[in-house]
């Protein structure tokens, strides 16, 4: 047996037979959802309600190359079994009905539903979860295609793809995530146009995510996120910060530390010349600083090799100044943990979604919604694997995620999911 599939008391697709994926969105939360966001009176006549629509978005999501009626045929018998299901069906409902269903429910009740049941999965026993009391999470954005209609093209615009800026094919849609590095589950979400102008790039994303950070989290953010305005907000989340700042970013040494690792501040762009100076003193003789103007930070910096061989200078900055909690080298090496959430778009781009498609929603909600989706089936499957692999004692990272997504497939049709 495949190490990465095996798991205390069975194999994966056990767990997910015996409805492990499906207890991550339980049909309750979907309930309250829809309560929550006012979207539970059914149109008379209507033969699919709230709860059925979510899951079926969630199964559009699994079943990306599937039309309407092929995934809604996949799931006929399951329905059948448990509340949801008109009785007096003598067929899957049509494409043209599924449209119309996913209307009436629209994004708010899959994105009050994330905002729910998205919760990080690891435990303190779980490979590469955490960095002392810190879970190691971090943030990113991706940007999906989608259909060339006009009210898509109106809303979230072309963005340019060419060195010359000309516009691409299609319009885009972008997802800021706050991920789970050792699980790869997204926790935290923003959606928006991708096109400049749009007032939706990933700083802007990433800013409406910051105040929902958690005390025990060490976010880890590439140098495309860090700014003044955006520091100050992540850490006054009470959460842990770890970024990478561009290389030509004024980092006084106030204090060498042993590990090579060294005191310094983050000064506020509005503050210049001689009050810089001021500030950088105040806090080399450990005096507390405004903290509109300046913050105090711990830098670490190291070279690796890069493509061509020559050396590549990494700085971050740290508000975990005690170099007793977090050593320099220890650091390092979270910070590369990082590239976890590269894995985890990848697997949402290429293994769910498939290379080189485009979403399947006509206009603006639809295609919101329909992220969502993707967001919560990814997180169910990242969840299942993430449990499994700490049960069986091995990296989550050893669990293949194309392999896990076809177990899900497969097992898609039995009664324990949908619960």
């Amino acid at each position: 047996m495949d190490q990465t599939e095996s798991v205390t008391g069975g194999r994966l697709t056990d767990w997910i037979s015996l409805g492990v994926l499906a207890s991550w969105v339980p049909a309750d939360a979907i309930d309250d959802a829809v309560e929550v966001t006012g979207k539970g009176e059914r149109r008379r006549g209507g033969k699919l309600p709230p709860r059925v629509v979510a899951y079926l978005v969630m199964a559009l999501a699994l079943f990306a190359a599937e039309d309407y009626e092929e995934v809604a045929a996949r799931l006929a018998g399951t329905f059948a079994d448990w509340d949801g299901w008109e009785e007096s069906w003598d067929r899957t409902p049509t494409s043209g009905g599924i449209t119309q269903a996913r209307q009436r429910l629209g994004p708010e009740p899959l994105k009050e539903l994330f905002s729910q049941v998205a919760r990080p999965v690891a435990d303190m026993v779980t490979a590469g979860a955490f960095l002392g009391r810190w879970r190691l999470m971090s943030i990113d954005g991706m940007e999906w295609d989608v259909p060339d209609t006009a009210a898509n093209a109106a809303f979230f615009g072309y963005p340019g793809t060419g060195k010359d800026g000309t516009p691409g094919a299609f319009p885009k849609a972008r997802a800021v995530t706050v991920n789970e590095c050792a699980s790869h589950a997204a926790v935290l979400a923003a959606i928006g146009p991708a096109a400049a102008g749009k007032g939706s790039g990933e700083q802007s994303l990433a800013r409406g995510l910051y105040p929902r950070l958690e005390e025990d989290w060490l976010l880890i953010a590439d140098r495309n996120f860090c700014n003044w305005q955006d520091w100050c907000a992540a850490a006054d989340s009470g959460a842990a910060l770890l970024w990478r700042v561009k290389a030509n970013l004024q980092l006084p040494v106030l204090e060498l530390l042993p590990d090579g690792s060294w005191r310094s501040v983050l000064v506020s762009p509005q503050v210049t010349g001689a009050a810089r100076k001021r500030l950088a003193g105040a806090a080399r003789n450990g005096k507390d600083l405004d903290p509109a103007r300046a913050r105090h930070v711990r830098v670490v910096e190291y070279e690796i090799p890069d493509r061509d061989g020559q050396d590549e200078l990494i700085a971050l900055v740290t508000t975990i100044t005690d170099l007793r909690e977090a050593p320099a080298a220890a650091l390092a090496s979270a910070y590369h943990q990082r590239w976890e959430h590269e894995a985890a778009n990848a697997q949402l781009k290429t293994f769910l979604r498939g290379p080189g498609k485009i979403l399947r929603s006509q206009s603006p909600d639809m295609v919101e919604q329909e992220l969502w989706g993707y967001l919560l089936t990814h997180y169910a499957i990242s969840a299942l694997a993430c449990t499994a692999a700490t049960a069986a004692g091995i990296d989550p990272d050893r669990v293949k995620p194309k392999r896990t997504i076809r177990s899900v497939r497969r097992r898609v049709a039995d009664p324990a999911f949908p619960p």
